[in-house]
């Protein structure tokens, strides 16, 4: 149990990679915060997850009102004392093009949403992290930082860049508060969206799924496409103490698409 007693909120507690987030810290003794835009959906998850609501609770967020991201924080105080880590899922990914296609409003509104956004929820958790001597953020960046995917996201891939350098910041500001931050960098991940996405190539294509799935896992020396849990596993460690002593790292879950 090597999130016991710890309390972990999850900024974009979707049904994708946030639901499993939040499952694996519940499994490894957390209690969770949950956030998300949509008060229907986010009841649901937690009563789906904890139908007791004795270990999970949840806020409405919108990681580009400040102030409901302090909220979203101060929740973690209100309900279970303190706050341990968070964790920064949510993410502005449906915005695809290439310079030549992306318009400045294009731009602004990624780059609010996936850095603007990122920053007010890491700041409103600092002063918490603080309080308790000490905790984690856990940033989710993505491979399109290093390389273009075979679908074009220019305005994407800068904004997770963007994040990654703030993080170096942050791990010089943070660090003598004994608070770390790191990223863990997914590939494409066996969830919900992409099952829609090979269903969709299959069917536009008229090929099989496993085609479309054989495809993605090409450059995948393990080849299998890591599903959300995997992803998940990897933020549970960044949230532990088992990664006392490790900040400013960036974790890839690629199957070993790419090597850094």
């Amino acid at each position: 149990m090597i999130l016991q007693d710890k309390v972990v909120a999850v900024a974009g507690a979707g049904p994708g990679l946030g639901r499993e987030i939040a499952a694996v810290a519940l499994r490894d003794g957390a209690r969770v915060v949950l956030g998300a835009r949509t008060e229907a959906k986010l009841e649901s998850l937690a009563k789906d997850l904890d139908s007791a609501g004795e270990r999970v609770a949840w806020a409405q967020l919108d990681v580009n009102d400040s102030g409901r991201c302090e909220a979203f924080a101060a929740t973690a105080v209100e309900r279970f004392g303190g706050l341990d880590a968070v964790v920064q899922v949510a993410a502005l990914d449906s915005v695809f093009g290439t310079i030549e296609s992306q318009t400045p409003d294009d731009w602004r509104r990624v780059l609010d949403a996936n850095v603007v956004g990122t920053m007010n929820v890491a700041r409103a958790a600092a002063p918490h992290l603080k309080s308790r001597g000490g905790g984690s953020i856990v940033l989710i960046g993505s491979q399109a930082m290093f390389l273009a995917p075979q679908m074009h996201q220019i305005a994407y891939g800068a904004s997770k860049g963007a994040i990654l350098a703030a993080m170096r910041h942050m791990v010089e500001e943070l660090g003598p508060d004994r608070i770390r931050v790191n990223m863990v960098i997914p590939t494409w991940m066996w969830g919900p969206p992409v099952e829609l996405y090979v269903k969709w190539q299959a069917k536009e294509r008229d090929v099989s799924e496993q085609d479309v799935i054989d495809e993605i896992t090409a450059n995948m020396p393990l080849g299998e496409i890591p599903a959300d849990e995997d992803v998940a596993e990897a933020v549970g460690f960044f949230c532990s103490d088992r990664s006392r002593m490790v900040t400013g790292e960036t974790l890839l879950v690629n199957a070993g698409e790419i090597i850094r």
